[in-house]
C-alpha cells in the first residue's frame, strides 16, 4: 500500500486546490474529510491518504473552544541551540518576562547548557526550562555529557531528543535516541521527541517511511506517552528559511497521529501533542496553527527574539473557534 506524501514542489502546487477535493464536516470540533480521488492533477498529494490516513472524529470527542486533534494544551518550545552570551540572554529573558502570552499554552525554552542556571534563576515561572540533549543513562565517566539527574537538579522539566542536528551532524541513530528517551522518562524528565525527513527523502516519497521508522524507535522504548511531545521537523526546513506549507505539515501530522492510533492506542493518539518545527516565525505561525493536527511549535531562530516568540505563542488564538 502506498504511503507517499507529495514532493515539496508538488505539494505546494496541490495545496491551494486541496479544498476542492475535500468536503469538510464537523463532529464536535474534530474535522472529518471526504476525499475525492477523481482529480489527477492532485493525485500525488493524496496518494495513499484515503486508505492510510483517516481524518476522523472517532478517537476523541469535543474539547471546548480549541480545534485541535490532540487533547492537550497548545505547546510552544524555543530551541536556542548554540547561541547567546550572558548579556544577550539577559536581554532575551527580560523580553520574555515582559511579554504578554496567552494563558492556555504550555511554553518551554531550551537554552545552551552553560546558561540553563542563569535562565532558570531569572526567567518567569510561566515558562519552563528544557535541555537540548541528555546522556543515555546515569552519569559517570562520560566526558562532555550531561546527565538527566544533573538536568533535574538544576530545574529542567524537559529535554529535546532526536533533533536532526543530533541525528545528522553528531551521528546519533534511532535506537540510541530511543534509549535516551526511555531513560529521561524513567527519571521523570519530559521529552520533546523530534522526527523528520531530509529533502532527498521527501522528494523520493519516503517522508512517511522515515518518520514512522523514527517513531518506532521511540515507541519500542517508551512505555508511557504521558510526558512526551512529538515534534515533526522536516530537515529541509530547519534554519533554511523554507517552511512546509500548512497542507504539507498537516499531511504528516495526521499520518503520525494515525500511526500512534494503529501502533500504540487511540488514547495515545488523542492525548499526545504533535508540534511542528522548521523555520516557524511570527509571519507564518498563524496559518500553520490553524491546522487541526498541529498542536504547537518547536521554534529555532525566532525564539531568540522575545517579541516574535511571544507572537508565535499567541498564535493559539488562530485555533480558537466558537464553542
Amino acid at each position: 500500500m502506498a504511503r507517499r506524501p507529495a514532493a515539496a514542489a508538488a505539494a505546494q502546487t496541490a495545496g491551494p486546490s486541496a479544498s476542492s477535493l475535500a468536503s469538510q464536516q464537523f463532529s464536535g470540533l474534530r474535522r472529518s474529510f471526504s476525499i475525492s480521488p477523481s482529480s489527477s492533477s492532485n493525485g500525488l498529494f493524496f496518494e495513499g491518504v484515503q486508505s492510510k490516513i483517516r481524518l476522523c472524529s472517532s478517537i476523541r470527542g469535543p474539547r471546548g473552544v480549541v480545534a485541535m486533534a490532540g487533547s492537550g494544551k497548545f505547546f510552544v518550545g524555543g530551541n536556542w541551540k548554540c547561541n547567546g552570551t550572558k548579556d544577550s540572554i539577559n536581554k532575551l529573558v527580560s523580553d520574555l518576562n515582559g511579554a504578554k502570552m496567552e494563558n492556555d499554552v504550555d511554553v518551554v525554552v531550551a537554552p545552551p547548557f552553560v546558561y540553563i542556571d542563569q535562565v532558570k534563576n531569572s526567567l518567569t515561572d510561566r515558562i519552563e526550562i528544557s535541555a537540548q540533549n541528555s546522556w543515555v543513562g546515569k552519569g559517570g565517566a562520560f566526558t562532555g555529557e550531561i546527565s538527566v539527574e544533573q538536568l533535574i537538579d538544576i530545574g529542567c522539566k524537559w529535554v529535546i531528543l532526536g533533533h536532526s542536528e543530533r541525528r545528522h551532524v553528531i551521528g546519533e541513530d534511532d535506537q540510541f535516541i530511543g534509549n535516551k528517551a526511555a531513560y529521561a522518562l524513567s527519571q521523570n524528565l519530559k521529552v520533546i521527541a523530534c522526527i523528520g525527513e531530509k529533502l532527498e527523502e521527501r522528494e523520493s516519497g519516503k517522508t512517511f517511511d522515515v518518520c514512522f521508522q523514527q517513531m518506532k524507535a521511540f515507541a519500542d522504548n517508551i512505555t508511557s506517552w504521558t510526558d512526551v511531545v512529538i515534534a515533526y521537523e522536516p530537515v529541509w526546513a530547519i534554519g533554511t528559511g523554507k517552511v512546509a506549507t500548512p497542507q504539507q505539515a498537516q499531511e504528516v501530522h495526521v499520518a503520525v497521529r494515525d500511526w500512534l492510533k494503529n501502533n500504540i492506542s487511540a488514547e495515545v493518539a488523542s492525548t499526545t501533542r504533535i508540534i511542528y518545527g522548521g523555520s516557524v516565525n511570527g509571519s507564518n505561525c498563524a496559518e500553520l496553527a490553524k491546522q487541526e493536527d498541529i498542536d504547537g511549535f518547536l521554534v529555532g531562530g525566532a525564539s531568540l527574539k522575545g517579541p516574535e516568540f511571544a507572537t508565535i505563542v499567541n498564535s493559539v488564538t488562530s485555533k480558537k473557534v466558537a464553542a
